[in-house]
């Protein structure tokens, strides 16, 4: 009698169990239907750090068991600093390797034994059966995408990550709020009837001496032209790759943005970012002006040539690089606002931490 109740009574707490795990289908940005228990509980975060805490809130890297740590360490150093000085446990969440050196390790993840795992979309078709694996072994996979540079994915991810981590408010509001920026900076641009300006980005990686990689569709070169902008590089770049320099100069842009990092303070690269000099920055961005056949450049001649941070694109922070973009495009439809200040006030209203550096300078500072 006794061993039968016993039965009866694990049964019973066996159903309430599962009557109280609160599984629920997603629809990722891919349009893949993916049921996963929420919130998420024991998580891993393969890119977009800083949005998952904007999103969800710190205490969301309390259910974080496993990060592809080299694309904040590696990637963003001076951030990774920032981050783990303020909250050391960070360093101490397992890494699970990279997809684009091809170091990411399922192995690694399963172990972990993750609840669900967050992919951007370029991580979820760098790994391809390897993605498989994880759903077959039952672990869901769920793929968000701010690379696009789309205020749909934008707006999308931001409230599957919200989703994920029981936080459906918050990331409205920051959802509502990014799609507010965008719409009225466009409606104003549109209103102008001014003509597009042709525009020039490139990430200054390698210098002046070399041309870099632009961007087509995707990233700045999505940003440049959301924000009225005529990407020269869109007829060429699909999404992102080497311009050839005849052409760059053929083009005359009337803008030119360069891109950095902190990495950039190595050699002659732009620097940008977390505990950059502005001075430096400005040096820096000055050396790119003088390339064979800029100095014939619209964008040179009036003095047009910007500075922008790599690390605030494709991420939900990137409303007010965005703006950024659109006031160096028209400037006088944008001279009262400060964009660079937005993207701090983000932090402050958001992020348990506030950068200091240089993240949007233009040549003549």
């Amino acid at each position: 009698m006794k061993l039968g109740l016993i039965s009866s009574l694990m049964g019973s707490l066996l159903v309430a169990q599962t009557a109280f795990a609160d599984m629920t289908v997603i629809e990722d940005v891919l349009g893949r239907q993916v049921e996963v228990d929420l919130p998420a509980q024991r998580v891993i975060l393969g890119f977009y750090a800083e949005d998952y805490m904007a999103i969800g809130s710190e205490q969301a890297f309390d259910h974080v068991v496993g990060i592809s740590r080299d694309t904040w360490e590696s990637w963003r150093p001076a951030s990774w600093s920032l981050y783990t000085n303020y909250r050391p446990s960070l360093k101490d969440i397992p890494d699970v390797g990279e997809v684009e050196s091809q170091t990411f390790s399922i192995e690694k993840v399963l172990s972990l034994k993750p609840s669900v795992v967050l992919l951007a979309d370029w991580q979820y078709k760098g790994l391809g059966m390897d993605a498989d694996t994880l759903e077959e072994e039952g672990i869901p996979v769920v793929v968000v995408d701010y690379n696009a540079q789309t205020l749909e994915r934008h707006l999308k991810s931001t409230n599957i990550i919200g989703q994920l981590t029981g936080q459906q408010e918050r990331a409205k509001t920051i959802a509502n709020e990014y799609e507010a920026v965008i719409a009225s900076t466009q409606q104003k641009i549109s209103k102008s009837g001014l003509p597009k300006p042709k525009t020039y980005i490139e990430f200054g990686n390698k210098g002046p001496s070399e041309y870099s990689f632009t961007y087509g569709k995707n990233m700045w070169g999505a940003m440049s032209s959301a924000m009225g902008g005529d990407n020269i590089a869109a007829p060429f770049i699909e999404w992102w790759g080497p311009m050839n320099p005849e052409q760059v100069i053929a083009s005359q842009p009337d803008v030119v943005f360069i891109a950095g990092t902190e990495s950039g303070v190595k050699g002659d690269s732009m620097p940008m970012g977390q505990g950059i000099d502005r001075s430096m920055s400005v040096e820096r961005l000055k050396g790119f002006t003088q390339r064979d056949g800029w100095s014939a450049f619209p964008a040179v001649q009036n003095n047009r040539v910007y500075g922008i941070y790599q690390g605030a694109s494709r991420t939900i922070l990137d409303a007010s690089m965005a703006l950024y973009m659109a006031k160096a495009q028209y400037p006088s439809l944008f001279k009262d606002t400060d964009p660079e200040q937005a993207y701090l006030d983000f932090y402050k209203k958001y992020l348990p931490v506030v950068p200091t550096g240089t993240f949007a300078v233009q040549v003549t500072e």
